[in-house]
């Protein structure tokens, strides 16, 4: 059943998975875009669904960066801070450069501090120990930088709100920060603060991540060099090869895939795929990822095992491994690194089942924002906690380790609750001892006295969070049949790839379908394999994951006359052949 015959689909009130159903605003849109663009009406439709006006959809379709990368002068301190790093290359100063420890942070640094190697100089790096000196730079890692012979410290995905760390070796040595996080006063008095969050920056650039503010410091600087003859007589480093960093970063850190975000991540993607990243090619081995790299890939094979360092080890196996040049210890820090992910995922296991205990009972008392907090549950857990809360209760989750008197935590946000701006608000009530983020995570430190205080602060300032539903309604870009579910389809909405925020994968409906064949799968049976049959006797391969003792994988098992099914329609290679897939993530009863 084409789109065309849509209308014969009504919407869900209440499906298996405890959603609503509603149709994404521009029904009837398709077949004009489709005709004006040449592209098939599926293709019209999502784009008009997703506000793509004709004249922009050949850039959407086909992201470059020729057509998104902005002058990197329009943020501010940009032209200062390249010139002031141009001058230390050209002199062959050393440079630090200090980084966070999860996959933003690991990513920017990897960037610089290779281009600064390649560019000839000597380049110390740094990530803080999450446990032992907590976010962002503090006076004896930058004194021990310093004692190293750093004449530049130059600090990515962290820095904007380290104003009285940074005064304590004021005139010692310039330092320069490349950051995105929400500031919630003057930048720091250093040498130079790019930020597009800032307040005082009119780039328009608050979408990028830390790793892509720092890729645009990368241009900046080489156009510095070029204007100081420094490229007569060498090669000019070619910055597309970092590429794959910035795609990672981008898809890990949540950013909106749009505009410029959009072109890194799929020109990110073509670089990664050429594996020449010794270390991301081993991660990618290790974690027995064999197709094309994707969003998906970042996000849920690559990132949870570079972050994991980050969170319960050692917070710079991130870094090494995306700088290492050796492929055998590439190999030794991609197996450690996967070791290290599976013990997260016991230790988050066993935090997580108490912390939905007490968050139902949240929810149930009609707060606003979820916040709970225990003792001896892994302070590099937390912020994983908060997201599965988030995804859970569809509200904003606060998750807190507490220790020694105090909680340490994070927090995960819904569209449309700033819960990053709601922090520094907190903070500079008094009522937190650090705090910070941006509008969908952030992180927060206070006494353990002050919870409810925080709680209530937050109840209050994000109060639109307790009329949201239990769980977020799903739009649904479309209704087909299983015989229309085909590889030619799956290849069509490909097109529209990378998905992610702003840019959500598809969701398409196959009303009343036959479930003809389901079973668990896998070592835990958390997996269903399943066979969808159409009115004709047509089959679709199908898959839920995640799919546990819910009320949806108890219906797939029991194998009603019809359903309607919710997912996404994917292609699935596997040993050189491509056949379309259906990926379950919801149903309702036909």
């Amino acid at each position: 059943m084409p789109l065309a015959e849509a209308a014969r689909f009504s919407g869900v009130e209440a499906s298996l998975g405890g959603r609503s159903w509603r149709w994404r605003a521009g029904e009837g849109l398709g077949p004009g875009y489709a005709q004006r663009l040449g592209v098939s009406e599926i293709i019209g439709r999502l784009l008009a669904v997703r506000g793509i006006a004709p004249e922009a959809a050949g850039d959407f379709l086909n992201p470059t960066l020729r057509a998104q990368l902005p002058d990197p002068f329009v943020l501010r301190d940009m032209e200062q801070a390249s010139m002031r790093l141009a001058r230390a290359v050209s002199a062959g100063e050393t440079i630090a450069v200090f980084g966070d420890y999860d996959v933003d942070g690991a990513a920017a640094a990897a960037l610089m501090a290779g281009l600064l190697g390649e560019l000839g100089c000597k380049v110390l790096t740094y990530i803080p120990d999450r446990l032992q000196e907590g976010y962002g730079p503090n006076a004896p890692a930058l004194a021990g930088l310093i004692a190293q012979g750093a004449g530049l410290i130059l600090c990515v995905d962290c820095g904007t709100a380290a104003d009285a760390v940074f005064a304590d070796i004021a005139g010692q040595v310039d330092i320069i920060v490349f950051d995105h996080h929400k500031a919630d006063g003057p930048p720091p008095r250093i040498f130079a603060t790019v930020n597009p969050n800032r307040q005082d920056d009119t780039s328009g650039l608050t979408h990028l991540c830390a790793a892509g503010v720092t890729f645009l410091a990368a241009v900046a600087l080489l156009r510095a060099l070029r204007g100081h003859g420094f490229f007569s007589g060498r090669a000019e480093p070619d910055l597309k090869r970092a590429l794959d960093l910035v795609a990672l970063a981008t898809v890990c850190d949540v950013m909106p895939l749009v505009g410029l975000n959009r072109a890194f991540v799929t020109q990110g993607l073509r670089v990664m795929a050429r594996r020449e990243r010794i270390g991301l090619a081993a991660l990618l081995d290790v974690a027995e990822s064999r197709e094309a790299p994707s969003a998906f890939t970042c996000g849920f094979v690559l990132g949870p095992r570079i972050n994991a360092g980050g969170r319960i080890s050692q917070a710079d196996l991130g870094l090494r491994l995306l700088l290492s040049t050796d492929p055998g210890a590439a190999q030794g820090l991609a197996v450690l690194l996967d070791q290290v992910n599976r013990e997260r995922q016991v230790i988050e296991q066993s935090a997580l089942e108490a912390a939905m205990a007490m968050a139902a009972e949240q929810r149930a008392a009609g707060n606003a924002v979820l916040m709970v907090c225990g003792e001896g549950w892994h302070p590099g857990i937390v912020g994983i906690v908060a997201g599965r809360l988030k995804e859970r209760f569809n509200r904003p989750a606060m998750v807190g380790a507490v220790e020694g008197g105090l909680v340490k935590g994070s927090g995960r946000s819904v569209p449309g609750l700033d819960l990053g701006a709601a922090v520094i608000a907190a903070r500079q009530a008094g009522i937190l001892r650090t705090g910070g983020g941006h509008a969908m995570a952030a992180g927060f430190a206070l006494e353990v006295a002050r919870q409810g205080d925080f709680h209530a602060f937050l109840n209050d300032r994000l109060s639109a969070g307790a009329a949201l539903p239990d769980a977020a309604d799903l739009e649904i870009d479309g209704a087909i049949s299983v015989a229309g579910a085909n590889l030619a389809l799956a290849t069509d909405i490909a097109r529209l790839a990378p998905f992610g925020p702003m840019n959500q994968e598809p969701v398409l409906v196959l009303p009343a379908a036959r479930i003809a064949h389901a079973e668990r799968i896998g070592r835990e049976g958390n997996t269903l394999r399943c066979t969808l049959a159409g009115m004709g006797g047509e089959r679709l391969k199908a898959i839920l994951f995640r799919a546990g003792e819910t009320p949806l994988a108890a219906a797939l098992l029991a194998r009603p006359p019809a359903l309607h099914v919710a997912g996404h329609l994917r292609i699935n290679r596997w040993q050189g052949q491509e056949s379309a897939q259906f990926t379950i993530i919801d149903a309702a009863p036909a």
